[in-house]
């Protein structure tokens, strides 16, 4: 008998939540995103006369799955794994489930056998691939898949139960969170929705048009969703479509009327630029948030990239090139592709520059459009050059008011 704590959770008729919560991650896809509240990840069994368990959990987290599924099932009676995506955090213990269940079925799609068959060995293994439209009966409940590709991963995809009207959509919806209670109205709602925005801003906005494609087909099925559980975070109940509709915004706004202005800085040259900068935005009457690069949160600063349509980055130049954090931000910049950014560029040098014009290089890869050229300086910033600074602030609070 697992220990209490260990319990399964009922999140609805027949479907419960047996997975697992991660209290101390901080660090999360290869250290690139900072989990400042942990995660979960969550996987469903679903009783319906045939049982089928939604997507599994991080292999470390395994034994926690499996204690909670044990006061549900025998799991030598398993009917389905449902695959929704193959992401080793939501497939990790895919390879402990099989060995328990061999008789088991795994639903996928197409490309989530050809992926699940080059992570794991999968020999035996017995596969149904589906696609959208396909659904199984288990008996009193019915599961429905729909296709998401590259949400965010190839093989991805929604299961759905038309009964419950709930929704199971693996990454999509989800933040990282961890908590005591399950629910949407369990937690902290500006919390949630401050995690909900940075999940969808560092992982799915690539993918913003393919987000809003997904919703208008969503819609256009005429599903009724009373209830999105995703595999990470909290599961929708109270009011499921805020966060679709939270989603539709993200993925097609430029972002609010806001200035970041971002910089790294060696010998505080550059800090006194971006300085310079903030007062010309705020002296315009628009809203401006100022990142040290070092010490700030890149997750809460690619997020406040990403939801503001001024972009002000500024950096010194070290070895012709920029310093390494606005390096690793510039990179993350141009493989997210952020729409609508208009700004310009900063820093300051010694003997030979580079860094203003690497910036503008990857502003211009974003497509970014840049409301003067570069202000570059020689060692130290003149009153001139701060000035020039503000002035620049200003005329870009400008345009973005105009």
């Amino acid at each position: 008998m697992a220990d209490t704590i260990l319990k399964p959770v009922e999140i609805n008729k027949g479907v419960f939540w047996v997975g697992a919560v991660d209290w101390a991650v901080r660090q999360f896809h290869g250290h690139h995103y900072h989990t400042t509240h942990g995660t979960t990840y969550n996987s469903y069994l679903v009783k319906g006369g045939k049982t089928a368990l939604v997507d599994t959990v991080h292999i470390p987290f395994a034994a926690e799955m499996f204690a909670r599924l044990s006061d549900l099932i025998d799991l030598s009676k398993l009917d389905y794994m449902v695959v929704n995506h193959v992401e080793p955090d939501h497939s990790g213990a895919l390879a402990q489930v099989m060995t328990r269940a061999p008789q088991a079925t795994i639903v996928c799609t197409k490309n989530g056998e050809k992926a699940i068959r080059e992570h794991y060995a999968a020999e035996g293994w017995k596969f149904q691939q589906v696609k959208t439209g396909d659904a199984i009966e288990l008996g009193t409940h019915t599961l429905n898949f729909l296709e998401a590709r590259m949400l965010h991963w190839p093989d991805s995809m929604f299961t759905y139960v038309p009964e419950l009207s709930l929704l199971m959509p693996n990454d999509a919806f989800g933040q990282h969170l961890a908590s005591s209670g399950r629910f949407d109205d369990e937690v902290d709602h500006a919390v949630l929705m401050d995690e909900a925005s940075k999940y969808y801003a560092v992982i799915l906005t690539p993918f913003d048009a393919l987000v809003e494609k997904k919703i208008q087909e969503v819609v256009a099925a005429k599903l009724d969703i009373k209830m999105i559980a995703p595999s990470h975070g909290i599961i929708w109940r109270k009011n499921p479509m805020e966060i679709v509709q939270a989603y539709l915004r993200w993925a097609t706004s430029p972002g609010e009327n806001r200035v970041i202005v971002a910089y790294e800085t060696m010998w505080g040259s550059t800090e006194q630029m971006a300085r310079a900068v903030m007062e010309g935005v705020a002296e315009a009457g628009v809203e401006a948030k100022l990142y040290l690069i070092p010490t700030a949160d890149r997750t809460e600063l690619i997020r406040d990239i990403v939801e503001s349509r001024g972009l002000v980055l500024g950096c010194s130049t070290i070895n012709r090139r920029v310093l390494p954090g606005m390096a690793a931000i510039l990179e993350e910049l141009r493989g997210l592709q952020p729409d609508g950014k208009i700004g310009f560029a900063f820093g300051s040098h010694g003997w030979g520059g580079g860094a203003v014009k690497i910036i503008e290089a990857a502003l211009d890869d974003i497509k970014t459009t840049r409301t003067q050229d570069g202000i570059e300086v020689t060692y130290r910033p003149t009153p001139e050059t701060l000035a020039a600074c503000k002035e620049a602030g200003r005329k870009l609070a400008e345009a973005l008011k105009g």
